[in-house]
């Protein structure tokens, strides 16, 4: 038996204006969905245990078996697990965004400075490694604008933001009490603002990375492996350093995909591709995680996350036919929802779909959707 999730980064949605009070997941289609929401357990699920931040650490460790009530020691230790990065014990690792300001420094105009490509980030990081350094930090590397801090010996010992929570606010009320960090950033901007790559951003009419922001405080984690817990082999496909990590401290291996981006523009074939191959060469179980939707969905682009969630649909029928006459279970769900009026993740419920080629499960709705997921009354926490 093979067993597969499908997990669609922050797919589900509320009624939008903008698309006749539909969700992004009802304007889309999916017919693979919906053929199989006739023949599946299909119901809401609680993946954001109250008073948790509806992070897609926590969502995609619950939606993994590993309940952040135990495991959870912060957002940022388990990217640095993706990036190689070693944490000693009283080291606490921080997400560093480049991120976009408003021309006065007030307001935070993009999290993502643009979805700045690796190349021109990964200068802009070794230019500001030596600020990093200069306070007792390191700096680390990642892909696009997401980077990892480390500080050692303690932690901020203050509250911080996750800058996509406060797109086209102030940032005022929002900056680290913590005095070393508040200098890091300020030299921060000094140095970006004249960097030759935001120039050339500047140039081209791209947003440009004048500021970081610091966020995401945790220490090392300590996730149980996953075979152990479930008897399974089982591995990751992803291009996020959040999920790549959770895999790697739960023992599960990584599948590579060349093209995948974490955004609209990735390999989405190429993902389902990689994660049939996996299966039918010896793993028992593999969790393929599609970041596009969640990216879409805090840049309020409706299109393209509803174009996202066809591909994610396509993801699924991909598997399904490649395996053919395997026996398999798949669940299909997002691990929480980033409505595009909001642009920032919710703690609601989300629509799961469990399949089966093995029998036919409760064939509850006629389609796939958060209001059909609604009406079956199953609930699970």
């Amino acid at each position: 038996m093979k067993y597969i999730v499908v997990l669609g980064d922050g797919m589900a949605d509320l009624p939008d204006e903008q698309l006749n009070n539909q969700t992004c997941l009802e304007a889309a289609r999916t017919p693979t969905f919906d053929a199989l929401a006739k023949i599946s357990e299909v119901g809401l699920c609680k993946t954001v245990p109250q008073g948790y931040t509806p992070g897609s650490d926590v969502a995609n460790m619950s939606v993994l078996g590993f309940a952040p009530e135990k495991y959870y020691t912060g957002r940022s230790p388990l990217e640095a697990v993706s990036m190689g990065v070693k944490l000693a014990e009283g080291d606490y690792a921080l997400r560093c965004n480049l991120v976009t300001l408003s021309d006065d420094g007030k307001i935070m105009r993009d999290y993502s400075a643009g979805d700045i490509t690796t190349t021109e980030a990964s200068k802009l990081i070794a230019d500001l490694k030596p600020i990093f350094s200069k306070y007792g930090l390191d700096l680390h590397a990642g892909i696009s604008y997401r980077h990892c801090a480390v500080m050692h010996g303690g932690g901020a010992g203050c509250k911080l933001k996750p800058p996509h929570d406060i797109t086209g606010q102030p940032v005022k009320d929002f900056l680290p009490e913590n005095k070393t960090l508040l200098a890091i950033m300020d030299e921060c901007k000094k140095l970006l603002e004249a960097h030759p790559v935001n120039s050339d951003r500047r140039a081209a009419k791209k947003n440009i990375a004048n500021s970081v922001w610091l966020w995401g405080e945790g220490s090392k984690p300590k996730l149980d492996n996953f075979k152990t817990l479930r008897g399974l082999k089982g591995g990751v496909v992803s291009a996020v350093d959040l999920v790549r990590g959770i895999g790697i401290a739960a023992g599960l291996e990584i599948i590579p995909v060349e093209g995948a981006t974490g955004n609209y523009d990735t390999d989405f074939s190429g993902k389902a591709d990689a994660a049939t191959d996996a299966l039918l060469k010896g793993l028992d179980f593999v969790y393929v995680h599609m970041e596009a939707p969640d990216e879409c969905g805090h840049h309020g682009d409706r299109a393209h996350k509803v174009y996202s969630i066809e591909q994610v649909d396509g993801v699924a029928a991909r598997i399904i036919k490649r395996l053919g006459e395997e026996k398999f279970a798949m669940l299909i769900m997002p691990d929480h929802p980033t409505p595009c009026a909001l642009g920032t993740h919710t703690s609601d419920p989300v629509p799961y779909m469990l399949y089966t080629n093995t029998r036919k499960l409760s064939g509850n709705c006629k389609r796939y959707t958060e209001k059909e997921a609604a009406t079956t009354g199953i609930y699970v926490l």
